[in-house]
């Protein structure tokens, strides 16, 4: 988890500045993951970066427990906890492979934006199947770089080894 870590760490302030690249996708797959949320529901958010997507969806859930691997991210978006006084959603830096729940605690977790980083997506869909209760839901959505931009599978290696961005894997 070191590399990885550190790179989100060293970029967490920047990354939180920037606005939405493309806010109408946004906000259909906040639109989208709300029709299988609940008022009763405990979920997680696995890479929740700085915070914005469980702040949310906490109006329409029990509780959202957050992580992410880096400290920095973690860090601004407990920041935003405190300004925003939101009381259903705890933040915790913590890779999911390192998460530890016992089997069947989530109603539903949510995976945004995060599956193309993962060294093997395979053992976190396990992981997370365990995690969740009979009739819960994995939400996700994945970029599928591989579509649109076929060079990315020479320069992601190359990005990576130097330190200028993270593991990212190419999807079709």
């Amino acid at each position: 988890m070191n590399q990885p870590s550190r790179f989100w760490d060293r970029i967490a302030e920047r990354y939180s500045k920037r606005p939405i690249a493309d806010e109408e996708a946004y906000q259909k797959k906040l639109q989208v993951t709300r029709e299988y949320l609940r008022p009763d529901m405990e979920v997680l958010e696995f890479g929740c970066g700085t915070g914005s997507t469980a702040f949310s969806h906490a109006p329409y859930v029990n509780h959202i427990q957050a992580i992410d691997i880096s400290s920095k991210m973690i860090e601004i978006a407990q920041r935003k906890t405190d300004a925003k006084n939101v009381e259903n959603v705890a933040f915790e830096r913590s890779a999911i492979d390192e998460f530890s729940v016992p089997d069947q605690a989530f109603d539903a977790v949510l995976g945004l934006s995060i599956l193309h980083l993962l060294e093997n997506k395979e053992d976190v869909i396990s992981k997370v199947h365990e995690m969740l209760k009979p009739g819960g839901v994995f939400v996700t959505s994945t970029a599928c770089l591989g579509d649109t931009m076929k060079f990315f599978k020479v320069v992601a290696p190359i990005g990576e080894f130097l330190g200028l961005m993270p593991l990212v894997k190419v999807f079709t």
